[in-house]
Parts: structure tokens; sequence; C-alpha cells
């Protein structure tokens, strides 16, 4: 079901329209199906039902929900979390970005000795009750539809800090554009806990080298590490190289 969802929303972005009867067959699965699949997708504000489908109403200038983009690439996702936390050294400093992808490195950072500072809620939900990790929560205002920190007190505790490790999520990252995101007061948050840190680790499923949003992050050459999937295109791996850029892709 994973996959399938992921090939409808993939659609979506390419087209206005999808149809039930051409996905059942592309997907090999009934029409109720689909039907039903594109009714949760409905209930999630991501599609309107119309005769025979669905219209798309993601929007090209935004990000879709965060409990859209949740279910996409799952176990790319954890592998991701998984080989980021055996990059971490015991003791560290971290700061760790908001979104779908960092939320899977706070799951597998729950049981290490660090000092970590969350910027989404999700992420300090999941390492509350962590035993061994000092969690320090930033200030701000919290975006309500991602749960993450944002604003000038978000900005101003994080220039007040110093981390060993930045790992940040994305919404783009290409050799042409950099790093990039779709909510301007997200994209300045990230900058200061970029320039706070002296490592700074990228970590985004492959379908992100596909994609460029609306604000611009950073470079490539402000990257130390990138951690994504198998599925990162070979131009892109190579300009990531090129740039000094460690790719790992699990």
């Amino acid at each position: 079901m994973e996959s399938r969802i992921n090939d409808i929303l993939n659609a979506l972005r390419e087209r206005d329209v999808v149809s039930v009867v051409e996905l059942a067959v592309q997907h090999g699965v009934s029409e109720m199906t689909i039907r039903r699949d594109l009714d949760e997708l409905a209930q999630q504000g991501v599609v309107r039902r119309v005769r025979g489908g669905a219209l798309s109403l993601l929007l090209r200038g935004e990000e879709p929900p965060f409990s859209v983009r949740e279910r996409e690439a799952i176990e790319a996702k954890q592998r991701i979390g998984a080989h980021v936390a055996s990059m971490l050294a015991d003791g560290e400093a971290v700061v760790l970005d908001g979104g779908t992808t960092t939320l899977e490195v706070a799951r597998a950072v729950r049981d290490r000795r660090l000092t970590v500072v969350p910027l989404a809620l999700r992420c300090a939900d999941e390492l509350t009750a962590a035993p061994r990790v000092k969690l320090v929560l930033p200030g701000g205002e919290v975006r309500p539809s991602e749960q993450n920190f944002v604003g000038p007190l978000t900005e101003a505790s994080l220039r007040a800090l110093r981390f060993d490790t930045a790992i940040i999520g994305c919404c783009g990252l290409s050799a042409e554009h950099g790093v990039t995101a779709h909510d301007l007061p997200d994209v300045a948050v990230k900058q200061a806990a970029i320039s706070s840190a002296r490592r700074v680790m990228i970590v985004c499923d492959s379908g992100k080298f596909t994609r460029t949003a609306f604000g611009a992050v950073c470079p490539l050459d402000r990257l130390d590490v990138v951690v994504t999937d198998t599925g990162i295109p070979r131009d892109q791996s190579d300009a990531l190289t090129a740039a000094g850029v460690a790719v790992h892709a699990v």
C-alpha cells in the first residue's frame, strides 16, 4: 500500500487529474481499492474527488501536508535514521531539524548519550523519555501544521549555542540550487542552525533531488555530509562529491 500511495502522490505532482480506472490497471488492484486510497487522500486535503478519479490539490509553491509526507519512502527514511545514529559519537551536541526524515533520526537516537536541541515538537516528543538524551528546547513560535519552532526567538537561541552536528531536513536538494525549503521562516531557522554547527548533515530521501523549493537555504559547499537512499541520481551524487560533500546512500 505504501508504494501505491507514493505512486499516486507522484502522479498527482505531475498532472492535475488522476483516473481510478488507470490507477487500478497500473497497480493491478481493484477500482474499489483505488477509490479507498483517493478517499483517504481527500480526507488529508491532498485531492478533491471527482467523477471517475480525483483532482490534485497539491500546491506547487507549498509542501504536501506532514501526514502525507510521513507515508512516503518510509523504509528509506528509517534506514537513513539508523545510519545517521551510527555516525554520531556519544556526548555530541546535536541540533535536529523538523521533518519526516529527521523524525526517524529522533527515533533512532533515543538510546544514545547526546545533547539534542530539536527544532520540532514531534522530535521533542520522541526524545522526552529518552533516558540518556539531554533535551534542550529552543524558544520561539510553533508552526501549527509542521509543529516546527520558527521566528526570531528560535533563531536567537540557535545563534547563542554551538553544536557538533546540525542534522537538517530539506524540501529540495540539487547541484544547481543547493538546499531549498518551502517555508521562509523555516529557511531562516535552518540557516541559524547551520551557522552554529561544526558539521552540517543533510538527511533526505532521494525524491528530494527532483525538487526545488521556494526558499534557498545554502549552497552545496556549505554541507559536509548528505545521507540519502540508493535512489539518488548519479549526476547529483557526482556533483555533491565534487563539492567536497560525503554522500552516504543507504
